[in-house]
């Protein structure tokens, strides 16, 4: 009785009822949320609220969204609403450390000003449309000063096609305000980086495009190649082709990663700029190649400075003289986005020129984390670095290639914990003094000395003190001009053009090894937005089925305007028969038009039909399950109490 009371249209209304108070009530819980999603997309992760945990002061978000003009676009306002419930669960999870305002600027506002304040500036996101502002700020109150606000930092654009990254810039973001100092960047590098004479034309040489980048964003410090400590004021110790450091300064570098310090660092089998000058200039070197010896490995990462990886599927092409043929270099790489990893490094690369780059591995027996970000295409093969640098015909390694059939990691993250490469201890004087110049002068020698007994009133690590964080890229030919860029001077100011992504990848790992070791944990996330692979396969089919009715269609079409185009150029006076042809084929043109029309209409509609069984079958599948479930626990619950009586 009680169960046909209880599938009654009244017992199913109060069923009913009962979920809409439930609804209510668990929305009203802010803190109760469940993620039902494939990829756990609106679930912060551990990064984000460690970041979030280590708030110490309040930090007010503002986003500047112009809602009521996105209202038009829809795809727009979803991602739109997607950015700002990740911001609430920010601030949610910041236990009231985060604040967020939503403003909607008009146009001559106060709310306007505030938003040019920052940076942000209304923008065009589709042609025709108006301009609308998409930005985030995030700032400091206990900075504001005469209602202005000294430190923030702003996301001018909120991209949509960075949709994955969002979770990270924002945590950046509040990361930078919290800690608004410079970046420090050490370099050491053995290649006229920051700009030399070069032999071959005997005239001084500018500095790379990339160093005027990163000067732009960093405080760079160029270090000796014999620097024996690394100053704690670095945060990042980029490494440009090092050649031949000694021990001393290899501990250094070592102790530097132990206690904490970043590293990017471009080691590289057979560096081609180091060829030309070489060259160009009359002389030769046997070493053309660097490494680390003993820190890759102990970092775990194997590495051998003696092989190149060449590729046949991603050779780039080159002219060898003028009037020639280009010709395949299995040697110099072109790499797509296809072969980047989804990393918040190199997830929005286009492409990446590379020369005589070498292939990363992990090391066997290592702690730590191995993560590829750049890759070649399986149709490779490791050839001496010998062969290249006896090489002036790139076409000799078309003629000795035989595909290995394997991917190689041309760059790679390492993390986690790791052990110094020197368990030891430093390396002892009688060592240290014979990688020292022999020929220094007192006043060197004395410094080297000072820097020694600095080094050795540091405690020695023998293992990491917290997770290490390094990116190695097995080329250093990356940052050359002449493989990412082209620079002119405008008005007394060098303007770079960039044709491959070489400079963005530089900043976002200098970027990203910048931030804590919270921040740099944080990954890149899938898209909010899924597509229903049912629609799409639908497309496929009814296109592949209306292709050939609409090329026909086309075709007709372009006949028909091609006749009609020749009776109307025709001279002299037109004939009751011609006019007749001519009406006749302006008819035949609108019915072909009207044809046409109605193919995509049938496409179109076919898939929006099916769309919206789909979405209306998703969206009432779960309140059905819960419904279900609900009437399957009360059967349940009833048939006990029957059973107990």
């Amino acid at each position: 009785m009680k169960n046909k009371a209880l599938f009654s249209p009244a017992g199913l209304a109060l069923i009913g009822i009962a979920l809409l108070i439930s609804v209510v009530v668990l929305s009203s819980l802010p803190r109760l949320r469940i993620d039902l999603t494939q990829d756990d997309l609106y679930t912060l992760s551990d990064g984000t609220r460690e970041v979030l945990d280590n708030l110490e002061r309040p930090i007010e978000l503002t986003f500047f969204y112009s809602e009521e003009a996105i209202g038009q676009m829809p795809q727009v306002r979803a991602y739109g609403n997607r950015v700002q419930e990740l911001l609430r669960e920010m601030v949610i999870a910041s236990n009231g450390n985060l604040s967020l305002e939503v403003i909607d600027p008009e146009a001559f506002s106060a709310q306007e000003d505030l938003a040019t304040s920052y940076g942000i500036q209304a923008v065009p996101l589709a042609a025709g449309r108006e301009e609308v502002y998409f930005g985030v700020v995030a700032a400091d109150p206990g900075t504001r000063v005469d209602g202005e606000t000294e430190v923030y930092e702003a996301i001018p654009l909120v991209r949509p096609d960075q949709e994955e990254f969002l979770e990270y810039e924002f945590s950046r973001l509040i990361n930078r305000v919290l800690d608004p100092e410079p970046t420090v960047v050490g370099l050491i590098t053995s290649l006229d980086i920051d700009g030399g004479f070069n032999p071959a034309t005997e005239q001084a040489t500018g500095a790379w495009a990339i160093m005027d980048t990163v000067r732009y964003m960093y405080d760079v410090r160029r270090l000796q190649n014999d620097v024996s400590s690394i100053d704690e004021e670095i945060d990042i110790l980029m490494l440009v082709h090092p050649q031949e450091l000694s021990e001393t300064t290899l501990y250094a570098i070592d102790q530097f990663v132990m206690r904490g310090g970043r590293a990017l660092v471009f080691v590289d089998p057979n560096s081609d700029t180091q060829t030309q000058i070489m060259v160009g200039g009359g002389g030769y070197r046997d070493n053309l190649g660097s490494d680390l010896p003993g820190l890759l490995s102990a970092w775990g990462i194997d590495y051998d400075a003696t092989q190149v990886v060449t590729d046949q599927d991603l050779a780039l092409f080159v002219t060898l003289a003028q009037g020639q043929r280009p010709t395949a270099h299995y040697g110099m790489l072109g790499v797509p986005r296809e072969h980047f990893a989804n990393d918040i490094v190199s997830g929005q690369l286009q492409v990446m020129n590379l020369s005589s780059a070498g292939s990363l591995n992990p090391a066997d027996a290592s702690q730590t984390n191995f993560e590829p970000l750049i890759q070649t295409s399986e149709q490779t093969m490791m050839m001496g670095t010998d062969f290249f640098r006896e090489m002036g015909d790139p076409t000799l390694l078309i003629d000795d290639f035989v595909s290995e059939e394997q991917n190689r990691t041309l760059a790679a993250r390492v993390s986690g914990p790791a052990s110094s490469a020197f368990p030891d201890g430093p390396p002892s004087t009688e060592t240290a003094a014979t990688d020292a110049d022999a020929d220094a002068s007192e006043t060197e020698q004395a410094a080297a000395d000072s820097d020694s007994s600095e080094t050795a009133s540091q405690e020695h690590l023998s293992a990491s003190v917290s997770d290490i964080g390094v990116i190695v890229v097995a080329d250093s030919d990356v940052l050359a001009d002449r493989m990412w860029a082209q620079s002119r001077q405008v008005a007394g100011q060098r303007v770079i053009n960039a044709f491959a992504s070489n400079g963005d990848f530089v900043i976002n790992a200098l970027d990203n090894l910048s931030g804590s070791t919270e921040l740099i944990n944080i990954r890149s996330r899938g898209r909010y937005a899924r597509p229903f692979t049912r629609v799409l396969a639908l497309q496929r089919e009814a296109d592949e089925r209306l292709r050939e009715r609409e090329t026909n269609l086309l075709e007709r079409l372009s006949e028909t305007e091609e006749q009609l185009q020749a009776l109307n150029q025709g001279s002299g006076t037109i004939s009751p028969e011609q006019e007749a042809e001519i009406e006749r084929f302006i008819q035949l043109q609108l019915d072909t038009r009207r044809d046409l029309r109605e193919v995509q209409f049938e496409l179109n509609n076919e898939i929006d039909r099916l769309g919206a069984v789909l979405k209306a079958i998703n969206t009432a599948l779960i309140p059905a399950l819960i419904i279900i479930a609900v009437l399957i626990a009360t059967l349940l619950r009833n048939r006990r109490r029957k059973q107990t009586r």
